[in-house]
């Protein structure tokens, strides 16, 4: 299995360099990988704070994409928020649960996964949210 890891600050200037590195790894139609990728970065941004050290690992290709996005923060999980239509935020779970197959968290020893598995072409067929301790 190919397999892309990079571990990094979370920053609003690291989503270009992820969404690069995913589109080289996986090629044409990387865009809804792209996507969750920023949104997941986005989150640990906005509720862990800049400067946060994540892993991000690609994994799968052919039968299906699965991106995890790993952080120091065991205790803060995501939680899906409805967002009105003038809200500034509150979408990133949505739209992440839009486009996946299923997405969830895994808690580890000292960190949290935040993953999500998207189908070849990345289009979204069902969801399962699955959410499973350490």
């Amino acid at each position: 299995m190919n397999e892309l890891t990079i571990r990094l600050l979370a920053t609003p200037q690291a989503a270009p360099v992820l969404r690069h590195a995913v589109r080289e790894h996986l090629g044409p139609g990387s865009g809804d990988a792209e996507l969750c990728v920023t949104e997941l970065l986005a989150n640990v941004v906005r509720h862990l704070g800049e400067g946060t050290p994540v892993t991000l690992r690609i994994s799968g290709r052919a039968t299906r994409t699965r991106v995890e996005l790993t952080d120091p923060d065991p205790r803060a999980w995501p939680v899906r928020r409805e967002a009105a239509g003038e809200d500034e935020s509150g979408r990133g779970l949505a739209l992440l649960d839009a486009l996946a197959v299923r997405w969830g968290v895994t808690q580890g020893h000292g960190t949290k996964t935040v993953w999500c598995e998207l189908d070849p072409g990345h289009s979204r067929r069902g969801r399962v949210a699955v959410i499973t301790g350490g």
